[in-house]
């Protein structure tokens, strides 16, 4: 059995770069569509859907790596000529495929590869290698560009993976020539064929021209901009507060584990009521009421699955309120008072650091909340899919009255 390709037949080599390539192609594209459509709604569900998310990016990611082997391998191989040169609409039409599939084949799984890079948490790539891409920043931007373009070409990928078996059923059953068999056994009762070979020059053209016209369709739809079919809850519009000590800058962080790694993420949209006497140096030394725009968060990959019923129900919850007195003592700066999510509101203290100097306070604060204080995740009742601590940070930089 030859390992290279001859002018008539497909070598062995090429042939098994071929059907593995199907093989995985076959398998992850179910995956992923039943992935997608699976709920989880127990912690059940969800680490069954985060199983089969995990295979299909793996199965991505080697898909990626064949690919290029496989197209290493072409660049030094005779490609067979047609078995019907003369058909020149038909062989321009399975050139154009060709190259749509074989460059789909690099696109798609590394669209999807720099999208899972960008964000965080979910479902990560079986291998030691970590989960990361050089070059590509954590950012939620990024994550739905990427993810776009992972769905755009995809949608191209199947639609010529379908012209493509379209194309060999009919050489096998209208045709009866041997174009399937050589793919499959190398066809070595084949006749010496003509060696010339028509341009690719037209098809690759023609690919070029069919994948901006997928990518501009995809503009579109807004795919590019996140989900475009289900669009997060609009957060809450915070009114402006009057305050004492205005704030500049600053951050609330909150991180979760799922399924032992560490999901982290920011509130965009906040106010914060504060009241500081730093003369005070014992007991009672302000107060301070911070609204939380909950539709504001984002939280790597599981941002959607964070918005809903189960969890923050931000459509029906939108907003998030600590209430606490400042206490000056003699080991430090605590917030006393209570924190209301959803409908629940319990007593919070909370230990900060504060340097107030001239004018300007640079507080900072890390806590652990216990989600289950706040009806956040009930149906996850256990810790093997998300953990029942989240890790709260806060940093912020004020200025007094300004």
């Amino acid at each position: 059995m030859a390992r290279s390709n001859t002018n008539t037949t497909y070598g062995s080599v090429t042939r098994s770069f071929h059907w593995l390539t199907a093989l995985l192609i076959l398998t992850l594209i179910p995956v992923g569509i039943i992935a997608t459509d699976m709920p989880y709604d127990t912690s059940e569900q969800l680490a069954r859907k985060a199983w089969l998310f995990s295979l299909h990016k793996t199965l991505g990611v080697t898909v990626f790596f064949v690919a290029l082997l496989r197209i290493l391998w072409a660049l030094g191989q005779t490609k067979p000529t047609s078995l019907h040169p003369k058909r020149q609409l038909e062989t321009f039409a399975a050139e154009t495929v060709h190259w749509l599939l074989s460059g789909s084949l690099v696109l798609v799984p590394l669209s999807g590869w720099v999208h899972h890079a960008a964000t965080t948490g979910f479902a990560p790539i079986w291998w030691p290698f970590g989960q990361n891409l050089p070059l590509v920043p954590k950012s939620e931007s990024l994550a739905a560009l990427t993810g776009g373009l992972h769905w755009v070409l995809g949608k191209v990928m199947v639609v010529s993976l379908i012209l493509h078996i379209a194309g060999a059923l009919k050489h096998h059953l209208v045709d009866k020539d041997a174009t399937l068999r050589r793919m499959v056994n190398g066809a070595p009762d084949l006749a010496t064929l003509p060696s010339a070979r028509p341009s690719t020059a037209n098809p690759i053209m023609t690919a070029l021209a069919l994948w901006a016209i997928a990518l501009a369709g995809g503009s579109g739809l807004g795919v590019y901009s996140g989900n475009a079919q289900t669009p997060a809850p609009a957060a809450a519009q915070l009114e402006t507060v009057t305050s004492d000590w205005t704030v500049q800058e600053g951050t609330i962080g909150i991180a979760v584990t799922q399924f032992g790694s560490s999901v982290s993420g920011s509130f965009a949209n906040w106010t914060a009521n504060i009241t500081y006497d730093p003369n005070l140096v014992s007991g009672r030394s302000g107060a301070v009421e911070v609204k939380i725009a909950i539709g504001s968060l984002t939280l790597g990959s599981v941002t959607d699955q964070a918005m809903g019923p189960d969890f923050f129900d931000a459509q029906q919850f939108e907003t998030a309120i600590f209430k606490a007195d400042l206490i000056t003592g003699v080991d430090g700066f605590t917030a006393e008072g209570t924190l209301t999510i959803k409908d629940r509101t319990i007593p919070l203290t909370m230990p900060f650091i504060l340097s107030a100097v001239d004018g300007v306070a640079k507080m900072k604060s890390n806590l652990t909340l216990d989600r289950r204080d706040f009806g956040i995740g009930d149906n996850m009742p256990d810790e093997s899919s998300l953990a029942f601590a989240v890790a709260v940070t806060i940093e912020l930089t004020a200025t007094l009255g300004e």
